[in-house]
């Protein structure tokens, strides 16, 4: 579990576990995701599945990037929604999150190189582990 690369993954798994609990908590938070932009931009009469199809899956994908276990798949699975929200919501806003900008995509950019970083760090470090 304390391998070298316990602080990438427990970092990208509370900013991911966080996001994610935060739109479950938040009254209609992934229900209006889903019917208010997923169905509006084509993917009705689906929106609300596919929305929580991905709190569910950053939640239990957060939880195995913090112990260590399936990464490559966990990481693999939410590249995969930080380009699709790129494609869908980020890109149009620009690159910059805040200050030059609102709502655009370097934050996503960045979660998916320490994504890669951990896909290509797996097996490497298993064995140099932290005591």
């Amino acid at each position: 579990m304390f391998t070298n690369t316990f602080l990438l993954r427990c970092g990208v798994g509370i900013i991911f576990l966080s996001h994610s609990l935060h739109g479950i908590f938040t009254k209609n938070d992934v229900n209006d995701f889903g019917n208010l932009f997923l169905n509006k931009i084509g993917f009705s009469p689906f929106g609300v599945f596919i929305a929580w199809g991905v709190v569910i899956s950053q939640i239990i994908t957060s939880l195995l990037l913090i112990v260590n276990k399936v990464v490559k798949i966990s990481c693999i699975i939410n590249i995969v929604i930080l380009i699709f929200g790129i494609v869908t919501v980020h890109f149009a806003e620009g690159w910059y999150v805040v200050g030059a900008g609102r709502n655009g995509m370097e934050f996503s950019f960045i979660l998916i190189v320490v994504l890669v970083t951990l896909i290509m760090s797996v097996g490497r470090y298993e064995k140099q582990t932290i005591r």
